[in-house]
């Protein structure tokens, strides 16, 4: 029978049981979805150390045993009942939540579709009190302070949720995923994962001593960095960068990858907010921007990203499963995520190896220095003379050097010579080879790639990719360091726009004059653009004026006018940087080298390709079957 004709019903209360079974239905999704909400309780109860037990997956038993202050012996029964939670009392506590869990729905839901019991014992009881979810009995029973809750047959009442349940493999893969994503952001929390009797997971809790005199601050990063590479690897750690930004309420520390480490899939990007880990379209939207200049193709980066902001600015009771959130000013944490990640990735790679080594004692500092040779990351190249975007105006950023005997034209086509690259430090010109991150030149292979010899081994480098990017960050440098300005068109050029355009152009005129963009109202229905970037001037006011309004809406749209920019000077950087199968000097390689090491982004080309790869002496000595 078609809805439509179905009789009208009576509106009537749902009972009791028909209620949790929904609630449970928003909250329970599979056996991974209790173990996130258990061990978010074990975390609030102030946990050390957390062991999962599960057997077949998490559908016949889930328990999870923590050390957490306990709950007492008069509260377990109510610990059992919806919307009951020791979290929130208040309204204002609801707005400021600093706890994992706060709805007071978990137990509850969970006891609806299983058979839960919860042992529990705090410090001041002389035994611990087992309760049983089904009958309500509450008998004394043997246990450490601490609490365990133990889930059994999942789903035993609603048989039709259990057949969309996966294999036990499956199952049992979401569950570590969960674990996972604790560990991830709570180092000083040990966690142990056993199935069918056998560990499968165990990542031990990294200390922090706050007597030991040494910064805390430190101490912190030093126990984040471990455990991410307990738990993704040492590989993780080995391609990352570290990530470490502020900007008024928002902070955000954490680790990207280097874009060599990207994957075909997005299965390596955790980004949490306030300790909590969250699928956010603002900081997913935020952190890829800032990959959009190093990234090749359509290959997705890795990071761990902790963001921390003001409980108040950010809601996140927006989610029964509270794996969304929602922030009050979304642009100002779009802003700072994508600040952090470009600033960590900005750094000549090369440079943060070399600094390794002079950290580690594996190389001499250059003379008496008491600062490594090379240049800080901070240090910032000069602004260049750029008269405007034309690829002729390229000419002036790298003058060939006059070759006694050749023709006006052909001198014209010579590389650069190291007295006229751009800006060189006085850091560098006194630095001994041995501290030069990317070595000494020793030749060029046929026109293409530098041979350079560095204390590690071998590295090769792709001149053209590499002097593409050199040329393109000294452009967006000049670039930057102007004034955004307005070139009003002759003829606004209007187009068709929806409610959502109309209402943002309107609301966000401020930012679009930022940007360089005005775009006024002249119906309802229409708009039109007035002025666009002078840089931009050629290209399509309202594809441009569509795409800032779409980000706009959502998130900081001045990356899509950066975009727009970048992909001119990016031309104008290939079409200017030294050709393939050019003749340079030793002292040209080395002049490009140089200028390698302090330009920022110089591992990849404006493309995402790298520009430089190092063959350790070890991967040499393999390559000779040297020392077998």
């Amino acid at each position: 029978m078609h809805p439509a004709t179905q009789p009208l019903r009576a509106i009537r209360e749902l009972p009791d049981e028909l209620i949790s079974q929904i609630a449970a239905g928003e909250v329970v999704e599979r056996p991974a979805s209790v173990v996130r909400e258990l061990v978010d309780n074990a975390l609030d109860a102030g946990a050390t150390h957390i062991t999962l037990r599960l057997l077949a997956g998490g559908v016949r038993l889930i328990s999870v045993e923590d050390n957490g202050v306990g709950i007492p012996a008069a509260e377990l029964p109510v610990a059992l009942k919806r919307h009951a939670t020791s979290k929130i009392t208040s309204l204002t506590e609801l707005e400021s939540v600093g706890t994992m869990g706060f709805r007071g729905e978990a137990l509850a839901a969970i006891q609806s579709v299983s058979e839960l019991s919860v042992l529990s014992r705090t410090a001041s009881q002389d035994n611990a009190m087992l309760l049983d979810g089904q009958s309500g009995e509450l008998q004394p029973a043997a246990r450490a302070q601490g609490t365990t809750v133990e889930v059994k047959e999942l789903f035993y009442s609603t048989p039709a949720r259990r057949k969309f349940l996966k294999t036990d493999n499956t199952e049992l893969a979401h569950c570590v995923e969960a674990v996972r994503r604790h560990a991830l952001t709570r180092p000083e929390v040990g966690f142990a994962i056993w199935h069918e009797g056998k560990l499968v997971e165990q990542w031990r809790a990294q200390t922090v001593d706050a007597t030991s005199g040494e910064d805390l601050n430190l101490q912190h990063q030093r126990a984040l960095d471990r455990r991410l590479a307990d738990v993704l690897g040492d590989d993780f750690l080995e391609n990352s960068v570290a990530v470490h930004y502020q900007s008024g309420n928002v902070t955000v520390i954490g680790r990207a990858g280097i874009p060599d480490a990207a994957r075909a899939r997005a299965d390596h990007q955790f980004s949490y907010v306030n300790g909590r880990y969250v699928r956010d379209k603002v900081v997913t939207h935020a952190a890829r921007s800032a990959y959009e200049d190093v990234l090749h193709g359509h290959r997705q980066p890795v990071y761990a990203l902790y963001v921390e902001i003001e409980p108040t600015r950010v809601d996140v009771n927006v989610h029964p499963t509270k794996i969304e959130v929602r922030f009050r000013d979304g642009r100002e944490v779009h802003q700072a995520v994508r600040h952090a990640v470009e600033n960590a990735l900005a750094v000549p790679r090369a440079n943060l190896i070399m600094a390794n080594a002079l950290q580690n004692h594996e190389l001499p500092m250059a003379g008496t220095q008491a600062q490594p040779a090379w240049p800080s990351a901070n240090w910032q190249q000069a602004a260049m003379p750029l008269a405007g975007n034309r690829v002729s105006d390229l000419g002036a950023l790298w003058q060939p050097s006059p070759r006694h005997g050749l023709p006006a034209q052909e001198q014209s086509e010579q590389a650069f010579v190291p007295d006229q690259v751009h800006a060189t430090p006085p850091s560098l010109q006194d630095a001994a080879p041995e501290t030069w991150p990317l070595g000494k030149a020793l030749a060029q292979l046929h026109g293409v790639y530098i041979l350079a010899e560095n204390t590690h081994g071998l590295v090769l480098v792709d001149m053209h990719a590499a002097h593409e990017r050199i040329v393109y960050e000294q452009l967006k440098t000049q670039i930057d360091a102007q004034h955004v300005s307005s070139q009003p068109l002759l003829i606004p050029a209007t187009f068709p726009a929806s409610a959502q355009e109309v209402a943002t152009a309107e609301s966000c005129a401020e930012a679009l004059q930022e940007l360089g963009l005005e775009i006024s109202t002249l119906s309802s229905k229409t708009l039109a653009v007035r002025a666009v970037p002078s840089t931009l001037a050629q290209g399509d006011a309202v594809a441009l004026a569509r795409s800032v309004l779409a980000e706009l809406s959502q998130h900081d749209a001045s990356t899509v006018v950066q975009r727009a920019r970048n992909e001119l000077l990016a031309t104008m950087a290939c079409h200017g940087a030294v050709r393939a199968n050019r003749k340079l000097t030793i002292d040209e390689m080395n002049g490009l080298l140089r200028q390698m090491e302090v330009t920022e982004r110089s591992d990849q080309c404006n493309h995402g390709r790298p520009t430089w790869r190092q063959l350790s002496m070890r991967e040499l000595d393999a390559l000779f079957l040297r020392g077998r």
